[in-house]
Formats: C-alpha cells, sequence, structure tokens
C-alpha cells in the first residue's frame, strides 16, 4: 500500500494532469474559465478571493523552500534548523491564516448567496472538498511541527518528494511519517489529478494578450446634439490622421 500511494499514484496523477491540460485546451477553449461569479455578488469576493490567492502565492513559496531545497544546502550555507524551523513556522502560520479565512469566507459566499450557489456544479462541490482537505491538513502539519518538532520532514517527506520528480521513487521515506503528512500528500496529488476537469485551469492563463491587443474605441450611436452625439467627432480620430474613412475615396464624403 506504501508503494502504491507515494511511488506509483503521484505518476498517475501527473499523467493524468498533463494529458488532461492538453485534452482540455485542445477541446474545451471555451470552458477554460473561473466560470466567474463576481457579477452576483463582489462584497464577499472582494475580501475572500485576495486573501485566498496572496496565500496560496506565499504557500507554494514555502512549500518550494521545503521541500525542493535539500537539508544540506541550508546546512552548507550556515542556517541552523532551529532557525529555519522557526522562519517556515511563522511563513506558515502566516501564509495558513490567510488561505483558511480567505477559503472559508469564499465557501460562505457561495453557500448563502443564492445566485452562486445555483451556479455551482457537482465538480465545483468535489473540486472545493479536496481543496478543502489539502487546506486542512496542511494547517495540521504547519501547527503540529510548531508544537511537536521531533519529527523532521525535510529528512523524510522532502527526499521522498524530490525522488519523484528524480524518477527515483522512495516510498519507504514516508513509512516513519506522521499522518497528517500522509494525508497532506495523497490529497494533494489527488487535486493534481482533477485539476485539468475543474476550473482551477485558470492558474494557467495569463493575460498576456492584453499587453499587445488594440485599445478600444467608443463611439457615440449618432452625430445628434445631447449627452450622447455631443462629441465632436473629430476628437475620435487618431493624431496625424487624413479624414479618410476605409473603403471610400479621398475627398468622398461618407454617410452618417
Amino acid at each position: 500500500m506504501n508503494t502504491l500511494l507515494f511511488a506509483i499514484f503521484p505518476y498517475i496523477a501527473m499523467a493524468v494532469f498533463v494529458v488532461g491540460l492538453v485534452w482540455r485546451y485542445r477541446y474545451d477553449k471555451f470552458g477554460w474559465t473561473t466560470r466567474s461569479s463576481q457579477l452576483y455578488e463582489s462584497k464577499l469576493l472582494r475580501i475572500g478571493s485576495p486573501l485566498f490567492h496572496f496565500g496560496i502565492l506565499f504557500a507554494v513559496v514555502g512549500h518550494a523552500m521545503g521541500l525542493l531545497i535539500p537539508k544540506s544546502w541550508t546546512d552548507w550555507m550556515g542556517i541552523d534548523q532551529h532557525t529555519y524551523h522557526l522562519v517556515a513556522v511563522v511563513g506558515g502560520l502566516v501564509a495558513g491564516v490567510m488561505i483558511v479565512v480567505g477559503f472559508a469566507i469564499l465557501v460562505f459566499r457561495r453557500r448563502t448567496t443564492k445566485a452562486v450557489f445555483n451556479a455551482t456544479t457537482w465538480n465545483d462541490k468535489i473540486m472545493y472538498l479536496l481543496l478543502g482537505i489539502v487546506i486542512v491538513t496542511g494547517m495540521w502539519n504547519t501547527i503540529g511541527t510548531t508544537l511537536d518538532d521531533t519529527y523532521n520532514y525535510r529528512e523524510g517527506v522532502s527526499p521522498w518528494f524530490r525522488s519523484i520528480f528524480t524518477f527515483n521513487p522512495q516510498p519507504e521515506l514516508m513509512a516513519d511519517a506522521p499522518l497528517q503528512f500522509k494525508l497532506h500528500g495523497i490529497s494533494a496529488f489527488l487535486l493534481v489529478l482533477i485539476w485539468p476537469f475543474t476550473r482551477l485551469v485558470h492558474v494557467f492563463s495569463a493575460p498576456i494578450g492584453y499587453l499587445t491587443r488594440p485599445y478600444i474605441v467608443y463611439r457615440s450611436a449618432g452625430h445628434r446634439g445631447g449627452a450622447l452625439g455631443s462629441t465632436p467627432e473629430h476628437l475620435w480620430d487618431k493624431p496625424g490622421w487624413d479624414g479618410q474613412r476605409p473603403g471610400t475615396r479621398k475627398g468622398e464624403k461618407t454617410g452618417s
């Protein structure tokens, strides 16, 4: 069971993740969206969303430092275990509180706002459930290591995690890990497995096109006087424009 969960399952999850993202991008581009519900309710969203997303960003940075950087490297740099543990705990608690509070607000909003709740699919509910399990077990780990630091995850969980990406899985490293670390790892890879089929795909969407797209020009509906038609037409023209409309000969008048 240990080999199945910590050596085989991570590769299954990552394979489904990659293939699923490619499939989703090729055949469901219009569904590649967060399905934003901001139009239904914005007050709670304005508070919960930044808390949750910035907390996740800080947590990702912390995980990268704790899982990807070997203990021997920080020892070589002169960072002792106590100092590293203190920084990790403080940073983890701050990020964890932001994530928990933001997530709670978003779930409360989704459950109590009728329009938002009606737009929630079973797919969303499964995603929220798994995301909640990952968050709870992550906080469990952080608080547990704060109260009792007898287990050093940098000598067990971290080498196991790196061994997966070096294609030399060592599931035996997780055999003695506390239950909460095992649950956190399994639930995280389970979330990775369903990721391509949920709204979480928006993480890989960057509005790069906004940097090069042409600006949008808003024109009045007509040239009548009043609020809509009072702006002189020449003010809409680009500097240096010769006054010729597309599709007309120079000097030819155009209809309004």
